[in-house]
């Protein structure tokens, strides 16, 4: 029956196994649960599968078609990677975590029905995080507050449209959204959120460098894709995302640029390469929905690669920032050419994966007429070159030489990162089997001489471009600011504003409620009946402007009130005023 088993299963049972297993056992099994559920994704049949009722609803957790199987593939494919360069963790804390991440994106992908969806949505949220928190650093625990709190806005957004969604079709079913209205908007800002469109944009390049190493490589992949397939499976062709994907083309460059730490470099690089994805998503069109799925493919490959060489600097220096590396050349020079690969991986340089999946997205844009999207997108290929293929391994592994001298990482990170270096060739010489997998037929042709000369012209004048301008290019100790600025400081103000306002309102609560009128009141029922006298002979007193005989008559009170005798009118009034004010209170 392995044809209508849940991949996620796999990924789940072994976050339990990892539990109860010794270290030796550990290590087998994270390796052995990714290809297990890629082999079992192979021999997935198209149709639905694990269906069952929840409050009158039918939902399916397994839907498989050509969409949800690439998908799948890359999924099982990158975790595989990543756990072999996580292989010399002994904790079993981060894999556990990594197992169930993983496990949720694959059940994400899978599901049929938007209730399913949003289970599997948030429990992918919150297992991140602790990726995030295993680093264990103040940082990191800033950084994943503020990463979870992104993302339960996002999430009470997706479920807000949910509920909308259902309320006025009467179905949860995950299909492609038509009609446009306040349950499929907000559905689609929650989709947003986690595709790190702009302005909720900045957990990105906030929490995945403050990750640990091997959980920031495995961070990489997710979340955003995830985003993207759901995103490719609800709102393709819709115009808006044009606009969306190619302002976090252009954005994420810009940062990119202005970026001295590495990690963040690499992080602003997910939301410019996600951009061409969501851009393409908008376009719409079948060569552009396949080449949105090639790019996430190759993406999620070379991107990890690039974390990979990153977190081996981080792992083995324990520096992050381009103005303290340098000079790593020397004693990392397999480490230097596996992070080059994928930097030209993504730089779409020719015979490596990126030039044959990004290029159709623009192709397709092309095909559509639309000039505005293929000029934004060529800057910003021209544009990821200077960052990402330039500008990433000069500064850590070239540029001005600190004197570290670290030497290579562990053979499984070397390993890892080798297997994925052969990936990033393999597609960019020999495509077709990932054109195979694709969700439409693909009639692309990336090794034309035409496409292939304009593109080396693009790559060369980039670089011309970054060694003229290196001199404004020189990293120096700054930091950048980004939309999370608007957050961290607009969190501090409303912290502060509503600690003056409510904590000074309980102080002047406490002070009138518990001390000052029990007080008052305690003074007052020590002696009720000559407190209301000595009252009413001051009102008295007042009125007349007899003054001189208040003392005479508040000691003859005083002495009654001593003595417990009391005028029989005093307490006749007294009674009376009471059942008035308890008349008052209960009937009305």
């Amino acid at each position: 029956m392995t044809a209508s088993l849940h991949p996620s299963l796999l990924f789940f049972a072994g976050a339990l196994l990892l539990w109860v297993l010794p270290l030796i056992g550990r290590r087998v099994l994270i390796l052995l649960v990714p290809a297990a559920a890629f082999l079992l994704i192979t021999q997935l049949e198209a149709g639905t599968f694990f269906s069952y009722q929840l409050f009158g609803f039918d939902l399916s957790l397994l839907r498989v078609d050509k969409l949800s199987k690439a998908f799948g593939y890359v999924f099982t494919i990158n975790a595989l990677a990543c756990f072999l360069f996580a292989l010399h963790l002994k904790t079993r804390y981060e894999h556990t975590a990594a197992m169930v991440y993983i496990g949720a994106a694959l059940g994400a992908v899978f599901a049929a029905d938007l209730i399913s969806l949003y289970l599997f949505w948030e429990i992918m949220a919150i297992t991140s995080t602790f990726l995030v928190l295993a680093r264990k650093t103040e940082r990191a625990y800033g950084a994943a507050f503020r990463y979870v709190m992104v993302h339960i806005f996002g999430g009470l957004c997706l479920l807000a449209g949910i509920l909308l969604q259902v309320n006025a079709t009467g179905s949860v079913a995950f299909e492609g959204f038509n009609l446009q209205g306040l349950p499929t908007y907000l559905i689609l800002i929650g989709f947003l959120v986690n595709a790190a469109a702009p302005p909720m944009n900045a957990w990105l390049s906030d929490a995945y460098p403050e990750a640990t190493v091997t959980g920031g490589v495995i961070m990489t992949a997710y979340t955003t894709k995830t985003a993207v397939y759901t995103l490719i499976r609800g709102f393709a062709g819709w115009e808006i995302l044009m606009v969306v994907g190619c302002a976090m083309a252009i954005y994420g460059i810009i940062w990119a640029i202005l970026e001295n730490d590495m990690r963040r470099i690499l992080a602003y690089s997910i939301m410019n390469q996600v951009g061409f994805m969501v851009c393409g998503i908008g376009i719409g069109t079948s060569m552009a929905i396949s080449g949105v799925v090639a790019h996430a493919f190759c993406h999620i490959i070379y991107k990890a690669l690039l974390w990979m060489s990153a977190g081996s600097v981080l792992y083995l220096t324990g520096k992050s920032k381009c103005t303290d590396l340098g000079g790593l050349y020397k004693t990392m020079p397999l480490t230097m050419i596996f992070g080059t690969i994928g930097a030209l991986a993504i730089s779409s340089f020719p015979f490596l994966s990126g030039y044959t999946s990004k290029p159709m997205i623009i192709e397709a844009g092309v095909h559509e007429g639309l000039f505005w999207v293929w000029l934004i997108l060529e800057i910003a290929s021209a544009g990821v070159f200077l960052h990402a293929g330039i500008k990433f391994p000069y500064f850590v592994f070239f540029a001005k030489d600190n004197g570290l001298r670290p030497g290579e990482p562990p053979r499984h990170m070397l390993l890892a990162m080798a297997f994925l270096s052969f990936l990033c060739i393999f597609f960019g010489v020999y495509p077709q089997p990932l054109y195979d997998i694709l969700p439409f037929p693909v009639d692309f042709h990336a090794y034309t001489f035409e496409h292939t000369l304009n593109q080396f012209q693009l790559l060369m004048f980039s670089a011309l471009a970054f060694f003229m301008l290196l001199p404004l290019l020189k990293r120096t100790e700054t930091i950048s600011i980004d939309t999370d600025w608007i957050y961290r400081k607009g969190g501090r103000l409303f912290y502060t504003l509503v600690d003056r306002a409510f904590n000074g309102l309980n102080t002047w609560c406490d002070q009138l409620f518990v001390k000052r009128i029990p007080s008052l009141l305690t003074r007052f029922f020590e002696e009720p009946g000559g407190n209301v006298q000595k009252h009413g002979a001051r009102l008295l007193a007042e009125a007349t402007g007899e003054h001189g005989h208040l003392p005479e008559q508040e000691a003859k009170i005083d002495r009654r009130s001593r003595l417990g005798t009391y005028p029989v009118g005093a307490g006749v009034l007294l009674a009376v005023v009471f059942l008035t004010v308890m008349s008052y209170l209960f009937f009305v």
